[in-house]
């Protein structure tokens, strides 16, 4: 990505919390950019000067997206567990862009409640399903036009959970540590095409679903999803470009 003088140094300029980058002229695929995080970060990407393809599933989820829709977001039906509609996104995209530049996977869900005798085999299923066959489905038919540009930073949400379980969260866990593995896979697999491969680790995110869900924890001890957007966008910055196969803490302060 070159930049001029003046925008390595804005680049570098704090605005509050935020770091300043200028991804202009950098196509960006988020998938699963219409929850609370995935907004999150197509908002920021497109504050940036990025164009943003985001994927999306659910129709209710895109409004908020579409009140501040930019010439320069596209919203794309699709379900990233299938692999034909994957398929068609990326080539759709490459018609379209010629290139993706970035990919954030943001797709991914959560059960738990369970202990693993009692843990119906269709759930553990769904969350390999959704936390890991979409993370391998993504990156094995985006990576190859990253290796043939010889550039690429790709980016999965994996979870503190994938280090070290609390217990009634089995197929949860085993599905984020699952993805860190083929985070560093594939960063070992493509780290000669200068393609950087890393995910980030929340914990609790301060989401209205999960105020809901657990309405007595301590919010203010969770994490943002703009401070989670923040640090995405760093690592799919110039500034990153020594770090790839890392799974990054972004754990707040609880």
């Amino acid at each position: 990505m070159r930049t001029s003088r003046a925008n390595i140094l804005g680049s570098c300029m704090k605005n509050e919390n935020k770091m300043n980058y200028d991804f202009s002229n950098r196509i960006v695929l988020v998938t699963g950019g219409t929850g609370a995080l995935g907004r999150a970060i197509t908002s920021a990407f497109i504050e940036s000067n990025a164009t943003v393809i985001s994927s999306y599933v659910v129709d209710r989820e895109i409004e908020s997206l579409k009140k501040d829709s930019k010439p320069m977001l596209q919203l794309v039906k699709t379900d990233v567990s299938k692999e034909d509609e994957v398929e068609k996104l990326v080539s759709d995209i490459l018609g379209k862009y010629g290139r993706i530049h970035i990919m954030v996977n943001v797709v991914g869900g959560y059960f738990g409640g369970k202990r693993v005798w009692e843990l119906d085999e269709k759930i553990w299923d769904k969350m390999m399903t959704i936390n890991l066959k979409t993370a391998f489905l993504i990156s094995k038919h985006v990576v190859p036009q990253m290796m043939s540009s010889k550039d690429g930073k790709i980016v999965h949400i994996s979870s503190k959970t994938a280090l070290k379980s609390s217990g009634y969260d089995s197929a949860y866990a085993a599905s984020k540590t699952g993805l860190i593995r083929l985070v560093e896979s594939l960063s070992e697999e493509t780290k000669e095409s200068n393609i950087n491969v890393n995910c980030i680790m929340p914990n609790a995110i301060d989401t209205e679903a999960n105020r809901t869900a657990m309405p007595t924890a301590d919010f203010t001890k969770w994490v943002k999803p703009e401070d989670l957007a923040n640090v995405i966008l760093f690592l799919c910055s110039d500034e990153a470009k020594v770090i790839t196969g890392a799974a990054i803490p972004t754990y707040g302060i609880g």
